[in-house]
């Protein structure tokens, strides 16, 4: 028994010898090997130039990147509290009246372009705001902030705080811009926090606008994919060296979240209208008083433009500066002063940011030939509308409307006085009522509508139904040029409308 117990012991020990001589060969190991380990603690190249690092830029620019948060009254009504029965369970949200009172809370970024507090944000940020504060990066104090000027059409707003020598960010100029640039947007998304993100300019003068909805509305958005999410709006997005070249204003996103196409407001645009706010109190706009939209294939070739970039002039308001300086309708404006334009969005922004009573330069294609007319703009006026609440009738005095042939599957009819009051159409408009318009029609494909007055064909001036018949038969071009004033419906269900150029294929039947 004894010597069991003696082999057990001179067992265990021999055993504890191995492992710790095991141990110590491990541990010599490990050793050897942490020491051919290679480590450099030198910090990286943060030259901007070397694409290594953008923390130089951050470091300037995310101070001048502000928290805006911004609350809302909003009132609800509910049957309930009408009745004092169930009041009492609401406490002191509720009343007699039915409403239920709660604060609506917004968190959106900004920008301090000035050491004495200037700001600029997004419009949609503090839109209806009750209370706005602001709060600075490196700043724990809350600043109250004055709205010192709000404009929708450009979504800007410029906010003021009462603070000095505050970090502000240098501007660039985004005419400078071009599709490649590198970009950073810097702002406070979902509210955790500031975030930079980087990105290229995707796209430059890109428009979401539906000008039916907001006939007014300047868009001449930056597209970056470079991710903006909610909380962005009103940010920064600066080049590659730290000057702020835009205001994040919106996104694309089927999720909700970013999808890589985000939109920031060009800086020109916002410094223009806050320097409008800050030297007179307002935004002044140029005006040169045309209807516009924009030019497809088939209308180049029917109004003999080079190319589909350019605004088309559907018509010229009476006594207008463009009817003074010698515009017509049909004119293809492809150029103001040294900067070309692409689009109907373009020419309204370019226009927009000219100073009343300056000269521009309109360049255009008429009648396929190049020309330069000399326009001294006015003004932009407040938006009106013509008044008519009826909607589109027949007229017991017309026969059965004949058909237009040639503009397969549409019915007209002749503009009578009475139609023409009903729809709100201009004094003097004559031509065929559209009153039919078969979906699977080139005229239906080319967007004519039911309710339209079609005025020209083929630039020949259209006076009725029959003539409009005559025209569409002898039409022996591919594309059949149609001229249309059509009507559009205000919020309020009074009648207005615009008037514009439609190319109808008239090569398949």
């Amino acid at each position: 028994m004894k010597l069991n117990r003696r082999l057990i012991w001179l067992s265990a020990a021999f055993l504890m010898l191995v492992s710790s001589l095991l141990s110590v060969r491990l541990a010599s190991r490990a050793a050897e090997n942490a020491a051919r380990l290679r480590v450099d603690s030198t910090p990286i190249d943060r030259d901007p130039k070397s694409g290594n690092s953008y923390s130089p830029v951050i470091k300037k620019v995310a101070p001048s990147v502000v928290n805006i948060y911004s609350s809302r009254i909003v009132k609800r009504y509910n049957p309930l509290l009408a009745d004092p029965f169930f009041r009492r369970f609401f406490g002191a949200e509720g009343d007699a009246s039915g409403q239920i009172v709660s604060r609506d809370n917004w968190l959106g970024s900004g920008i301090i372009v000035t050491p004495d507090g200037y700001i600029l944000t997004a419009n949609h940020v503090v839109e209806g705001a009750d209370e706005i504060k602001v709060g600075l990066k490196n700043d724990s104090t809350i600043y109250p902030a004055k709205v010192i000027g709000m404009d929708p059409p450009t979504d800007v707003a410029i906010l003021k705080i009462d603070a000095k020598d505050l970090p502000s960010v240098t501007l660039g100029d985004s005419d400078q811009l071009e599709v490649g640039d590198v970009v950073l947007a810097v702002g406070n998304p979902f509210g955790i926090g500031q975030t930079v993100t980087r990105g290229i300019i995707s796209a430059l003068g890109r428009s979401l606008n539906d000008r039916n909805e907001l006939p007014f509305q300047y868009q001449d958005y930056i597209q970056t994919d470079a991710a903006i999410n909610q909380g962005n709006s009103g940010g920064a997005l600066v080049d590659a060296v730290g000057r702020l070249i835009g205001i994040n204003d919106a996104m694309i996103s089927p999720s909700g979240s970013s999808a890589g196409i985000g939109l920031a407001v060009p800086i020109n645009m916002a410094r223009n209208v806050m320097e409008g706010f800050l030297n007179r109190g307002r935004v002044l706009r140029g005006y040169l008083g045309v209807e516009s939209q924009d030019i497809d294939p088939g209308l180049a070739r029917g109004f003999g433009a080079p190319s589909a970039d350019g605004a088309l002039v559907t018509s010229v308001i009476y006594d207008s500066p463009a009817a003074k300086g010698g515009l017509l309708s049909g004119d293809v404006i492809v150029g103001i002063n040294d900067k070309a334009i692409s689009s109907e969005d373009s020419l309204l922004v370019v226009v927009s940011e000219l100073a009343p009573g300056s000269t521009a330069r309109v360049k255009v294609f008429r009648n396929g030939e190049p020309k330069t007319l000399v326009v001294t703009l006015g003004e932009l006026p407040a938006l009106e509308s013509n008044a008519n609440p009826q909607t589109t009738k027949s007229d017991e005095n017309n026969a059965t409307p004949p058909r237009a042939d040639a503009l397969d599957g549409v019915e007209v009819q002749d503009l009578t006085r009475n139609l023409r009051l009903q729809l709100g159409a201009p004094a003097g408009t004559s031509g065929a009522l559209v009153i039919h318009v078969s979906r699977a029609s080139n005229s239906y494909e080319a967007g004519l509508r039911r309710g339209d007055v079609i005025t020209e064909i083929n630039h020949q001036p259209v006076v009725n139904a029959k003539e409009a018949e005559r025209f569409c038969k002898t039409a022996r071009t591919e594309q059949i040029v149609v001229k249309i004033w059509h009507p559009e419906p205000s919020d309020d269900g009074r009648m207005y409308g615009r008037v514009r150029f439609l190319s109808v294929d008239n090569t398949k039947h």
